[in-house]
């Protein structure tokens, strides 16, 4: 943990690579530029809301 906190980086993998749970959100790192990633919190970013009125 003493070490964890002294880190200034948004992931950090010891002996693997990319084993994050998909179902856990990565916010980005300070202003990298990149936004919300990963689990529901990121949908937003790849979808546009679209109204479509149809008759029945």
């Amino acid at each position: 943990h003493k070490v964890a906190r002294r880190f200034k980086a948004g992931v950090v993998y010891v002996n693997c690579f990319d084993a994050d749970d998909i179902t856990v959100p990565f916010g980005g790192v300070k202003q990298s530029g990149f936004g919300r990633d990963k689990s529901l919190h990121a949908l937003d970013k790849y979808s546009d809301l679209k109204t479509i009125w149809t008759r029945l």
